[in-house]
């Protein structure tokens, strides 16, 4: 058994995509439309589905907002210097909501950012002991 992707429900699918492409360095790996059920699947990675796991963005034509919830946490991505990563994030528009930094009672560096949606995103140091 392997996980194959995460689903994400999104409002904007060109802004989102773009987001994950150019922001975080993702992949467009696959996209289609589904009329007769009006919404369009979106498949993002960092490497091919065959052997990795993947984001899924599911846009629903006819829904312009979504309740996050409190059950969600976050998506972990590795990156090779969070500091780095966040500045370049910025630097392109993206939103950082906790600066890199060592994790709170850890040794850790992270950050979170978020996506066009809200989605909490965390960013981790290859190095991490926590």
């Amino acid at each position: 058994m392997r996980i194959l992707h995460t689903m994400l429900r999104v409002t904007d699918l060109q802004k989102s995509i773009s987001f994950y492409t150019e922001l975080m360095g993702m992949r467009l790996l696959r996209r289609k439309d589904y009329p007769e059920g009006k919404f369009t699947l979106a498949f993002l990675g960092y490497g091919d589905e065959s052997d990795t796991t993947v984001l899924e963005l599911t846009h629903n034509w006819d829904t312009s907002s979504y309740e996050l919830g409190t059950a969600y946490g976050h998506i972990a991505i590795e990156v090779d210097d969070v500091y780095a990563a966040c500045d370049s994030i910025k630097t392109r528009g993206g939103q950082v909501v906790r600066e890199a930094g060592p994790m709170k009672g850890g040794t850790s560096i992270l950050a979170f950012v978020k996506d066009p949606d809200g989605y909490m995103i965390e960013l981790l140091d290859p190095k991490r002991l926590d």
